[in-house]
């Protein structure tokens, strides 16, 4: 079985860091709008114009006032057009990467199952390693949260 080309493209390191909005953790303006431009061009989405050309959108309560979050600041949301086509595309993702693990599981049976092993078997230590980190944090947590008269030594 060969790795499919978008698995592979997915894995690939990608130096380039937008810092706009992000639907999706995706940036809006430098991935979602040229992408859903091109889906639209091609004939593959119907996606209005204004949804492309005004993306974000000023939120409004039920009574039609503008809506603030809790530190003041207006509500701006995504078009909802643009927020259900990005939906689709996270659940059709999930969808292909979890066919796409079934795929291999079943054709390689034998390595996936080496695979998980090894894979459980390198955490183990870490796993270790953290509960312990855990139980000492909390005991030292506890021995200095008790009083004066309530500490007890605890032996090791």
């Amino acid at each position: 079985m060969k790795t499919q080309g978008y698995i592979k493209a997915l894995l690939k390191p990608n130096g380039s860091k937008p810092a706009g909005r992000r639907v999706w953790s995706v940036d809006l303006e430098g991935v979602w709008l040229p992408v859903f431009t091109a889906t639209n061009t091609m004939g593959d989405t119907a996606i209005p114009h204004e949804a492309l050309g005004a993306p974000l959108r000023l939120a409004y309560n039920p009574d039609g006032t503008v809506r603030f979050s809790k530190t003041g600041r207006p509500v701006v949301r995504v078009a909802k057009e643009i927020a259900d086509s990005v939906k689709l595309i996270r659940e059709n993702l999930v969808a292909n990467l979890l066919a796409y693990a079934h795929e291999v599981a079943t054709e390689k049976p034998d390595d996936y199952k080496a695979q998980l092993k090894a894979n459980h078997d390198a955490g183990l230590p870490i796993v270790e390693r953290d509960r312990e980190a855990v139980v000492e944090a909390i005991m030292a947590r506890a021995e200095a949260e008790a009083p004066e008269a309530e500490k007890v030594p605890v032996a090791a």
